[in-house]
């Protein structure tokens, strides 16, 4: 993966707004937390680096869904 920055676009688990991602992977596996723009409710990002299969996974949850799965 020669390019370590790219853009994802991912939609709100609360309220379905669409918003685009500059991900910079070069950092390897994270797990973080960012504001939806449109209700301000965090939205749980959490990015794992296959580099193997030179594969990114980007999994988007709520920030309340941990809880109840």
């Amino acid at each position: 993966m020669s390019n370590s920055l790219v853009n994802k676009r991912i939609k709100c688990p609360h309220c379905g707004h669409h918003l685009h991602l500059a991900i910079d992977f070069s950092a390897g596996d994270q797990d973080y937390y960012d504001e939806c723009p449109a209700c301000c409710k965090d939205i749980h990002l959490n990015l794992h680096v296959d580099e193997y299969h030179q594969k990114l996974q980007l999994f988007v949850d709520a920030d309340d869904e941990q809880f109840y799965n």
